[in-house]
This record gives structure tokens, sequence and C-alpha cells, in this order.
């Protein structure tokens, strides 16, 4: 008995606040032989595991550098400010960067904004907490503030602390990358998922299965479209003839009745 083979997976990281389960539930619909790994990776290393050739391809924030990966954008989330239930802002639906002014806003070392010191709204911190994670723990602790991505306000959700939307603040966008060298056939496939593209429309792999599979499933179409006309060329079945009396004798003898 010999073993099946199997293939080696496709390798995807992903960042905090990034979900990849819808493509990646369509990514086993169409390649149900190549395993997917879900790779989790912090904000910090998203790029570097990508260009180290750790995965095939990475869900990473932007910039990264386009001498070396390609890209591919996918989305832009909203930005906004993190504070405690009972905080004064939370009497607005949306805030604006001058309304930070006064607040200490924390800028960890994480950060997915492209804040400065020189661009960070409100007052600075003492020191700079280590993670996003550390961030909102002192934000609950009502010490300060925190501009993060909706997503990752949802992903450190905790039922002391609320977010609005801050007006004209920069934005995180969120993009598909893998290295330029390595465009292979599954980085095609995986670009195809992200993009919406059929099946058939795909370039990759599954593309040339899709293929295959119709091209085996031409033969059964013809067949079952000659088989009615088979069918229809069927000798139509002789009416019979009524029965009782000496009439219908006389018509199943095929002679005429003479009448005397």
């Amino acid at each position: 008995m010999t073993d099946m083979q199997v293939n080696p997976p496709f390798r995807l990281a992903y960042v905090p606040g990034v979900t990849p389960g819808k493509w990646a539930r369509v990514w086993v619909e169409r390649l149900p032989d190549v395993p997917l790994d879900l790779v989790a990776v912090p904000s910090t290393d998203g790029e570097r595991t990508v260009r180290e050739g750790a995965v095939d391809a990475g869900l990473v924030r932007l910039p990264v550098d386009k001498d070396v990966l390609s890209a591919i954008p996918l989305y832009t989330e909203s930005t906004v400010v993190l504070f405690p239930k009972d905080h004064w802002l939370a009497a607005a639906e949306e805030v604006a960067l001058d309304d930070l002014a006064e607040e200490v806003v924390f800028h960890p070392l994480d950060d997915t904004l492209g804040f400065t010191a020189d661009t960070l709204p409100g007052r600075p911190a003492i020191a700079r907490p280590d993670t996003t994670a550390d961030a909102v723990e002192l934000v609950a602790a009502n010490v300060g503030v925190l501009l993060v991505p909706q997503s990752l306000a949802r992903l450190h959700h905790r039922r002391d602390l609320t977010y609005r939307p801050v007006l004209e603040a920069p934005q995180s966008q969120v993009a598909l990358s893998w290295p330029q060298e390595r465009t292979t056939d599954l980085v095609e496939e995986f670009i195809g998922i992200v993009r919406g593209r059929t099946v058939n429309s795909s370039r990759g792999r599954g593309a040339g299965a899709a293929a295959e599979a119709q091209q085996k499933a031409q033969p059964k179409k013809a067949a079952a479209q000659r088989k009615p006309q088979q069918q229809s060329q069927k000798p139509k079945p002789k009416p019979k003839p009524a029965a009782g009396g000496r009439g219908g004798a006389a018509a199943r003898r095929g002679k005429p009745k003479r009448r005397s």
C-alpha cells in the first residue's frame, strides 16, 4: 500500500486586525488538495516575514518595500479613538483631532497609523507602550486615549471601553503582499481569490483544474443532449381499435362490413 502524496502547504501570514477567514474558505473549496497554513504575526513583523520568505504571501499593512515586494491594496480602515465609556468624548458621534489637544494620546511602538512625535495629536505620554495591547490596558486605567484602526479597537474589545471615528486622521491600508521573484501559480490563485475572480477566470492552478473539469463534463453533456433526440425517433404506437360490436370485429380482421 503506497502513501498518498501530500502537497506542501501555502503559508499565508496575517497581522492583527486582519481576518482572512472568508478568503481561506474559498481556498479550501477551490484547492482542497493544497493545505492553507495561516500564520499570525505581529504588526511590526508582517513585512519582514514576507520579505524573508518565511511565508508565501501575507496580509499586511502598508507601506512595504516596493523594490522587493509586490502588493495589492485591499481596503482602507477607518481610524477611531479608544477611551473609557464614562469619558467626555462618549457624548460625541465623531471626534476631530483638535478635540484631543488636551488629552494624553498613547503612541505604542507597534503603531499602525504612521504617527511621529511631531504629528501625534494631544499630549504625549511619559513613555511609549511596547504594544497596542499594553496601550489598551493604560486606556482602561483612564490614563489617556489611543488612536487605532477600527479593526484593532474591535480586536481589543473591553466592556469598559468604547470608541468613536476620528475625522481627517491618518488611516491604515491592508494589502496582499508577496516577494516579486516568487509569483507562483499558488500566489496567483490567492490573488484571484482576494480580487473576487471566479474559478474560470482565475490565472492560477485552480484555472487549469476548472478547465479540466469542464472538458470532462462536455461528453456527458453531449450525451444528455442526444438522448431526448433518440427517444423522439421511436415509432409511435398504433391506436387500439374500439372494443365491442360486430363493427369492432370487422375492424380487427381488416375488412369493411358489407351492407345487405
